[in-house]
């Protein structure tokens, strides 16, 4: 793609995207960033996202993309929940994650690509369902660790975001596109915050 033509999408992107789509865009930045910070309120700023986002996807007809967008909705939900101080209990702290953790990663990972493959190959149309489902199934385990609070959280979302960058301009959706870049830039600089703020806890 050219540059020439690479603006001419974005324009035509920014023009044609309602106010709908733009609260989705902007409450998934605040996501990100409340979780840069490590601020509780990146879930309900999520669960806005989410459900605009499944909302959006549904009408217009891209059901399985809608569906995948569930995980997300129940993990800000358990994350939510898990991050809140219980009256008897302190906040959860940041940790890193351990050969336990690392395990369910690998799980979640695997067998998320390999249902999503299946999926999306022989129930959908997509032309692209290896990438579509590597992109998923890490941000699945990068969702599942940030519920947790767990440093490496950072490492799975970008793993998923370097993907997601060139399939979304594959896809001729450079609005997204330049959104997941800046999104991959906030999520290095949460990693090395959150590694920052664990060393002064066990410091």
């Amino acid at each position: 793609m050219q540059p020439g033509e690479l603006l001419r999408l974005l324009k035509e992107q920014i023009a044609e995207t309602d106010a709908l789509q733009w609260i989705a865009i902007v409450t998934g930045v605040a996501e990100v960033l409340l979780a840069r910070v490590n601020n509780i309120l990146l879930y309900p700023a999520g669960i806005i996202s989410t459900l605009l986002t499944m909302y959006i996807l549904f009408v217009s007809g891209l059901y399985a993309d809608s569906l995948l967008n569930a995980y997300y909705m129940i993990m800000s939900v358990y994350g939510w929940w898990y991050w809140a101080k219980k009256r008897d209990r302190p906040e959860t702290p940041i940790s890193m994650c351990s050969r336990t953790d690392w395990g369910i990663v690998v799980a979640i990972t695997g067998l998320g690509f390999l249902a999503l493959y299946i999926l999306l190959k022989l129930f959908t149309p997509s032309t692209v369902p290896a990438a579509d489902a590597w992109v998923s199934a890490t941000a699945w385990a990068g969702m599942w660790l940030l519920a947790k609070r767990k440093v490496e959280n950072w490492i799975l979302l970008n793993v998923s975001n370097i993907f997601a960058i060139p399939l979304l301009f594959y896809k001729q959706l450079p609005l997204f596109a330049a959104l997941t870049i800046l999104l991959f830039i906030v999520a290095v600089f949460g990693y090395f915050d959150w590694r920052k703020k664990y060393k002064q806890q066990i410091a």
